[in-house]
């Protein structure tokens, strides 16, 4: 397909758990009214609010927030990214932050975990520890589809330009940034960064971003962009829970990639740290 229509949806979850997930239906109806054949949501998409309920909250993969987003994308025979949500981890007191996609059947298609987790320790004391709760992901993950070839991250790893150069480097030309970036950050950093991804990988870049105050947390930034592969931001969200639309055309992606060849030019071997 050489173009699709994606839908971004920008949310302000708190911690009624159910109540995120029928508002984050709703958008799913309301972007298969747009004609979309995407639909891509925020990082914690089910629950924002106290970190001692983070096992409490936690689901397996076919657990309800799977399945009911999966119901969803059999309606409409559409795509649908679940942002991220926890995932129970079995004889463990941590949870993983997991995305999900879901093809128009159904079915799941893919799974990322979290791989990078914000700890902060300054001058000896910790100010935040995402570890504690979380634990991380250990794998890079592309998932071919018949639209694109998706490259899945979450939020802080935005900030590791490697892991987003390893996804274009294994296909991904459409990267998938479920965030809930805070406005601290969000800010200054979160529109720079999202456009360096798509200009360093000649990908667009899907963000799907949580806004507002939130229970036990920071204020969130919002912001839910779409980026296309020159770095212009080609729909961009208001400061309100919204859903936002945008033409992926993979033939003007291919033009970029043709006119400058920087994936070609690559050479890994220099930058190996190890």
């Amino acid at each position: 397909m050489s173009q699709f229509v994606a839908a971004a949806c920008q949310m302000d979850t708190k911690d009624d758990k159910q109540e995120n997930i029928d508002r984050a239906l709703a958008f799913v109806d309301e972007a298969a009214a747009a004609g979309a054949n995407f639909v891509a949501f925020p990082e914690m998409v089910s629950y924002i609010g106290p970190k001692d309920r983070y096992s409490d909250v936690a689901e397996p993969l076919d657990g309800p927030t799977v399945q009911q987003f999966a119901a969803k994308a059999r309606e409409y025979e559409l795509y649908v990214h679940t942002g991220s949500f926890f995932e129970h981890i079995p004889d463990s007191d941590r949870v993983y932050n997991t995305s999900v996609l879901l093809d128009p059947s159904g079915n799941l298609v893919d799974t990322y975990r979290k791989v990078h987790l914000f700890d902060i320790e300054i001058d000896g004391n910790v100010e935040y520890r995402e570890s504690a709760r979380v634990a991380p992901g250990d794998d890079a993950v592309t998932v071919e589809t018949e639209l694109a070839t998706f490259g899945l991250s979450i939020c802080y790893d935005l900030r590791f330009p490697s892991l987003y150069q390893t996804m274009a480097q294994r296909g991904a030309n459409v990267m998938l940034v479920p965030s809930a970036f805070t406005m601290f950050t969000g800010k200054d950093h979160w529109e720079p960064l999202l456009r360096a991804r798509a200009i360093e990988n000649q990908s667009y870049v899907i963000a799907p971003g949580q806004i507002g105050e939130k229970p036990s947390a920071p204020q969130t930034y919002g912001r839910t962009m779409v980026v296309d592969p020159w770095g212009n931001v080609i729909s961009k969200a208001k400061d309100r829970e919204e859903m936002i639309t945008a033409t992926i055309d993979m033939a003007y992606l291919e033009e970029k990639r043709q006119e400058f060849q920087t994936l070609e030019h690559a050479r890994s071997s220099v930058y190996d740290s190890s």
